[in-house]
């Protein structure tokens, strides 16, 4: 039987798995239902496995003998969200949503584990399986790797349901696909005094405004044209009542590229400016910044791996070129140690739901994606291993 024939007669159990996870969304580092169930699910059909990274899971399948050996990875967490859907699978923890499709991904590769179980005697080598607490917010992806997810991995593969794309289409071009993202916050120290006597005090809220306002000179004069960047603040604050100067200031914000040269002078650039612009007007700035993820950027040959798995799977036209997207994603740092190829799998289906983007309170997925991510991870795993 083909992967994909295998695939398809697993569509009950991979969907009935997704609206599992769906009802039961636990926080990132709090997964403790969700590994227990990938768990069970694993040793159902033979599969031992352990823990990883506190609220993560890592298992082997082993083919007809020696060889490579490839990770595919899934991560488990939801968002901070509260669900409008009214669906039978709504979530039934208040203020948490799968709003990104973390529960489409571990349902995914449980699918493939039992395909991959079912042609364990067509591959040699062994297939790692990596399911990752805490993806948002980049809270445990460096755990991954010092817990050693990929130190004896030759390759890994991982996977996004996309709700931008069309519903039986895969990106997975070569190069650049998603973002790095940092976090700064800059802390402003000024002198509060009488609204109506500002000579009498360094006015932080000004000065803050300075700042934010020449951040904006970072991707626009200080970073090549050519490489796309971004530098948002999401969050100022300063001052309590309209008739006082106030002696501090917050901001907090992102930065964006798909360079590792650009990322790494972003910290720099943003301390430079927030110091410099505060000493300007008598205050002081610290800065502290924080790498969360680097750019997701696909090996070549993996790359060319995973699109003749998509055209084996679904025919060549299923493979399309989608535009890279400043959203960020921590499977980068899993390069760091291996070779790595990162898919986009499409779930829109406006005759089956109305369009929301990720982590909207409405988002949802057509669930025949679930069917392609799983073969998805199986194809590419054995192709892999089976490569001259």
């Amino acid at each position: 039987m083909s992967v994909n024939e295998l695939a398809g007669n697993y569509k009950d159990y991979v969907v009935g798995l997704r609206r599992e996870f769906h009802m039961n969304p636990e926080i990132g580092m709090g997964e403790f239902r969700t590994q227990k169930r990938v768990m069970e699910e694993l040793r159902k059909i033979g599969i031992e496995c352990e823990k990883i990274a506190g609220t993560g899971v890592v298992a082997y399948i082993k083919g007809t003998g020696e060889g490579k050996i490839v990770a595919l990875r899934a991560d488990m967490d939801a968002l901070e969200v509260r669900e409008e859907n009214d669906s039978e699978y709504k979530s039934q923890n208040d203020g948490l949503m799968h709003a990104c499709g973390h529960d489409g991904h571990t349902a995914a590769l449980l699918a493939a584990a039992r395909i991959l179980i079912d042609k364990s005697d067509e591959f040699k080598g062994s297939v790692k399986l990596l399911f990752q607490p805490g993806e948002e917010g980049a809270k445990v992806g460096d755990r991954m790797l010092t817990d050693g997810a990929v130190k004896d991995v030759d390759a890994i593969f991982g996977l996004h349901l996309w709700n931008e794309i069309e519903v039986g289409k895969v990106s997975v071009e070569a190069g650049p696909r998603m973002a790095s993202a940092g976090l700064f916050k800059i802390f402003v120290k000024g002198k509060g005094g009488h609204g109506s006597m500002p000579h009498q005090g360094v006015d932080a809220s000004l000065v803050g405004a300075s700042i934010l306002l020449n951040l904006q000179s970072v991707a626009s004069r200080e970073i090549n044209p050519l490489e796309p960047s971004v530098v948002s603040v999401g969050i100022f604050k300063s001052g309590k009542s309209f008739n006082v100067i106030p002696g501090d200031a917050y901001i907090e914000g992102t930065t964006r590229c798909f360079s590792k040269e650009v990322n790494d002078g972003l910290e720099e650039q943003i301390r430079r400016i927030a110091e410099n612009t505060a000493k300007a007007y008598r205050a002081e700035a610290r800065v502290e910044y924080r790498q969360l993820v680097d750019p997701v950027i696909n090996d070549v040959e993996l790359s060319r791996i995973a699109r003749n798995s998509v055209a084996s799977i679904m025919g060549e036209d299923a493979n399309i070129m989608f535009e890279k997207t400043m959203a960020g994603e921590d499977f980068a740092l899993y390069s760091r140690q291996s070779k790595s190829v990162f898919a986009l799998v499409g779930t829109k289906n406006e005759k089956k739901h109305d369009f929301y983007p990720h982590h909207h309170p409405k988002f949802d997925i057509d669930e025949d994606a679930l069917v392609i991510a799983a073969a998805l991870h199986a194809k590419f795993a054995m192709d892999f291993l089976n490569q001259q």
